[in-house]
């Protein structure tokens, strides 16, 4: 019978806390605050021992979904279960779950080793001092351990958080913005870090985070929440290829959408016209069915810059490509690894292109005329009935 609103349950193991194992289901989960709907209806399977990462910008539901798995809130409606066992309405003591917070909660009066085996002590467990040991050298932790929190840099006071919560052997680590407060250099060496230290333990992480590059990064599956729903759900790379909506297209990454009707369907692939006339090709299966008016999509770095005169390039012509003649480059900025070019079409819309430096190449300056060719496998369609702005960030500041 599941337990009343407040009420633990009576499942647990030796040390108070609940015994669970298994994959991590939401069903219907639901939480309102006053008349403001923050997680609408979630129905999420995350499966045992992967890193899955909830994205999304700021308000999206995601922070208050992981609150709720941790206990931190109640839901208004819905189930969270742990394997077989349901831990909706269990105090967060009684949770198989930790989580990690971005400000490390670390006690400064104690050591390094003091710290990690702080919940083991109080859980009474056995074997703490090789416990510790054992998650200290997985951490990497071994030759700080008698130094106090005060004397450790950002990413070394993050791996303790983790270890501290690591040594618990948590059915579920829950880890919200965890690598906001380091330095961009120190965010993505943590970033590997993180993704070895769970493959190691093989335990489930569930990774709260606004940064798309950290979720593509560590996880195996991503959540794009939007308006306390999933937008989409998959591998980084399907979300990354494959956009279901403008949403995903935008947030994820940037996208040039443009605007076209469907001219042709046929099997393979399908002919729509762009805002000129032009024709481009879309793999039927990135095509929705029944619609007219869709957004063609293509990523920056998908896009080559050719001079507009240049018959001897075969990447424009060759079959399977896309082509926009008769373009202007508006912009031009280089970047190091490549350069960022901004290019109007014949319709008037600025189409953004990421050039990769390989050496050699032509260096495109403001004014010059050029045209544009994308590979058909890189090309994607989207219901028109869309906003095209939708997941384009104008706030920096995103929790």
């Amino acid at each position: 019978m599941r337990p009343r609103r407040g009420q633990d349950s009576s499942n647990t193991g030796p040390t108070g806390v609940a015994s669970a194992s298994g994959d991590l289901v939401l069903s219907s989960l639901t939480k309102r605050f006053g008349p403001f709907t923050a997680v609408d209806g979630l129905d999420l399977t995350i499966a045992q021992g992967s890193f899955f990462a909830l994205l999304g910008p700021s308000g999206c539901g995601k922070t208050t979904t992981l609150r709720m798995i941790a206990g931190l809130e109640q839901p208004t409606v819905g189930e969270i279960r742990i394997g077989e066992h349901e831990i909706t309405y269990d105090k967060p003591y009684r949770r198989p779950v930790n989580t990690v917070f971005q400000s490390y909660a670390l006690f400064p009066h104690l050591s390094v080793r003091e710290n990690v085996a702080f919940g083991l002590k109080r859980r009474r467990s056995d074997s703490v001092a090789s416990q510790v040991a054992e998650v200290l050298e997985l951490t990497e932790l071994q030759g700080l351990a008698d130094r106090k929190p005060a004397q450790l840099s950002g990413g070394q006071q993050q791996r303790v958080a983790l270890a501290r919560a690591i040594v618990n052997k948590p059915a579920v680590l829950l880890l919200d913005e965890p690598l906001g407060a380091l330095d961009l250099k120190l965010r993505r060496q943590m970033q590997v870090e993180l993704k070895r230290i769970q493959t190691e333990v093989g335990l489930t992480f569930v990774h709260v985070t606004h940064d798309q590059e950290e979720a593509m990064t560590m996880a195996d599956t991503i959540a794009v929440m939007n308006a306390g729903r999933i937008e989409q759900l998959g591998a980084p790379a399907e979300l990354y290829e494959l956009p279901a909506t403008t949403f995903a297209a935008n947030f994820l990454g940037q996208s040039n959408l443009i605007r076209a009707t469907v001219a042709q369907r046929q099997p393979d692939a399908a002919t729509v016209a762009l805002p000129d006339g032009g024709l481009v090709a879309v793999p039927s299966g990135r095509l929705p069915a029944g619609i007219a008016e869709v957004w063609v999509g293509v990523r920056p770095e998908k896009i080559s810059v050719h001079e507009a005169a240049d018959r001897a390039d075969p990447a424009g012509h060759t079959a399977g490509r896309n082509r926009i003649p008769a373009a202007v480059v508006t912009d031009a900025s280089f970047m190091g690894v490549s350069t960022q070019y901004l290019v109007r079409t014949p319709w008037q819309q600025e189409l953004m292109v990421f050039e990769q430096n390989r050496g050699g190449a032509t260096i495109f300056r403001p004014g010059d005329r050029v045209s544009l060719s994308f590979a058909t496998e890189h090309t994607f369609a989207l219901d028109a009935g869309q906003d095209a702005e939708a997941g384009i960030e104008l706030d920096e500041a995103l929790g």
